[in-house]
């Protein structure tokens, strides 16, 4: 195996015996072939739009098989075997409906074995490192591209569960996933697929955006309590805020109180969420964390998509998958009808007693902030507000991400911090008080709700009479994963200059291209918090 498209890889270069989010060697070359699989299913489906003809079945298939493979969602080998049989018959039925004499030699016409070890082995000979003499910059680009693709994705299923999809999005997924078979493409043709993905993302983004809202309402500013109360329970992870309705209402008048964890944080300021009596509070942290916050939550489970761990044998009966998300032995739930789960919840002890603690406030998307813009206004203008900072992106448990602890810590009294993903538990529970009425930490959401925060800017500098780069506003990122890969290509389409990324640089970034985002960008790798506020504030 090689994989190397998380921040965690093994040493910073590559996970090479075991993957450090518990990807076993197996799953990770079944992984390979399935996206083997999808790039020949992507020349033919390429090849029959050109034609007049594109499939809703092959579409919906492309981005759930490419989503399976991002870090953290599925660890089931039979699963992905089961994929790439699917993706062959899809493939071969499609050629069957256009007139094409011949296929190249590759993934559009090659045979996976019958078993699962004879597709591991098959596997093997297409992952990244295939080709020991392919130059560094086009793989690092290529794979730059691959896992933009696999961030838009994910925001693509998404979107499409809640109605909303692009038959564009759909379109360029596929024409990508081909493009990175084309030997004639070079550097500069890489750079333009991977800034064309960041802005395909946007209209992703966008799309989930409406079926978020418009399904359950723009959010609200809303006190979530973190501490527990007396009762069943019943804690839901991951980002799909559908799965989450489905069992708010399968749970309802059932004496089960429902928590989320991670990035599921952020429903309770939705409206047509909040609005059952059950939601209670948020449980936990971030996912990285899960293994110890899960052996101690006294019910139910349910992950809904990334991001799993490799559950403790003490929670392994009561840990749940649904979608995408698998774990072998986990029992899965495929058909939506959560009573297995529910009927865990109720067989556990639940919560014996309340235990208030703190509350956190969510709900700042870009309708509540845009909402008191005037004041905002007037606040920078008054030199009331000095700074923004937009801190956020994906937690992970490498060492070093204290820093945005620290750095938020240390923001000085006249700067707002905008938040967004699970790099907010770094300090998603500290008061840092208001300004004039403007609290000076803004929850803006998950991480695909990076489509508020460039709205909340756009509309910024439309009212300053500026570009985005010329707001009082800095960018203090943190990544993981391949969501975060296509949310950094879209600040990068947009212009976006002067991004500080960290904890650390991704491994698949070659020096030559990281030169290039540099040069064009001004893309920089975190330093200390107390050398990036001065650098940032003088």
């Amino acid at each position: 195996m090689f994989c190397f498209q998380c921040e965690q890889t093994a040493k910073g270069e590559g996970c090479t015996k075991i993957g450090v989010c518990g990807k076993q060697p197996e799953v990770a070359v079944l992984q390979d072939l399935l996206m083997y699989t999808v790039k020949g299913l992507s020349q033919v489906a390429v090849a029959a739009r050109e034609k007049g003809l594109s499939d809703p079945a092959v579409n919906k298939y492309t981005c759930e098989a490419i989503f399976s493979t991002l870090t953290n969602v599925d660890f089931d080998p039979d699963r992905f075997v089961a994929l790439i049989n699917q993706g062959i018959q899809y493939r071969d039925a499609l050629k069957g409906k256009i007139d094409t004499a011949a296929w190249p030699d590759g993934p559009a016409t090659f045979t996976p074995a019958g078993d699962r070890s004879g597709m591991a082995a098959q596997g093997e000979q297409v992952g990244v490192m295939a080709d020991p003499d392919l130059n560094a910059d086009i793989r690092s680009l290529r794979e730059l591209l691959i896992y933009g693709i696999k961030g838009l994705a994910a925001y693509t299923d998404h979107a499409r569960i809640l109605g909303q999809e692009d038959e564009a999005v759909y379109a360029f997924i596929q024409e990508a996933m081909a493009a990175t078979l084309d030997n004639s493409l070079g550097v500069n043709d890489l750079v333009g697929l991977a800034l064309k993905c960041g802005e395909v993302n946007l209209r992703a983004m966008e799309l989930l955006d409406a079926g978020n809202t418009g399904t359950y309402g723009h959010p609200v500013p809303t006190s979530v309590p973190l501490g527990p109360k007396a009762g069943k329970a019943i804690l839901v992870s991951g980002h799909d805020l559908k799965d989450l309705e489905m069992i708010l209402q399968q749970t309802e008048g059932k004496g089960i109180n429902v928590y989320t964890h991670g990035e599921m944080l952020p429903t309770h300021g939705y409206p047509g969420l909040k609005k059952y009596a059950h939601f209670f509070g948020h449980y936990g942290t971030a996912w990285q964390n899960q293994v110890k916050e899960f052996a101690a939550f006294p019910g139910a489970i349910i992950m809904t998509t990334n991001c799993i761990q490799k559950p403790k044998e003490s929670y392994s009966d009561n840990i749940f998958t649904t979608g995408l998300v698998g774990w072998p032995g986990v029992q899965h739930i495929a058909d939506k009808n959560f009573a297995p789960a529910i009927e865990k919840a109720l067989s556990m002890p639940g919560f014996d007693k309340d235990e208030p603690g703190k509350s956190v406030m969510v709900g700042f998307g870009r309708n509540a902030v845009l909402g008191v813009a005037g004041q905002v206004i007037e606040a920078v203008k008054s030199k009331a507000i000095r700074h923004f900072f937009l801190v956020g992106g994906c937690d992970g448990a490498k060492p070093g991400r204290d820093y945005y602890t620290r750095f938020v810590e240390q923001v000085p009294e006249d700067c707002v911090v905008l938040t967004l993903a699970c790099g907010k538990f770094r300090f998603f529970d500290k008061d840092l008080g208001d300004i004039g009425g403007i609290p000076r930490l803004l929850d803006i959401g998950q991480c695909n709700d990076a489509y508020s925060a460039i709205k909340i800017a756009a509309a910024l500098a439309e009212a300053f009479g500026c570009g985005v780069n010329d707001l009082p506003l800095s960018m203090i990122l943190s990544w993981y994963e391949q969501k975060a890969c296509v949310i950094l290509l879209s600040l990068l389409h947009l212009g976006i200059r002067d991004i500080r990324l960290g904890p650390s640089l991704p491994a698949f970034i070659s020096p030559n291209v990281l030169n290039v985002l540099v040069e064009n960008f001004n893309i920089m790798p975190i330093g200390s918090p107390e050398e990036d506020l001065k650098a940032i504030l003088g």
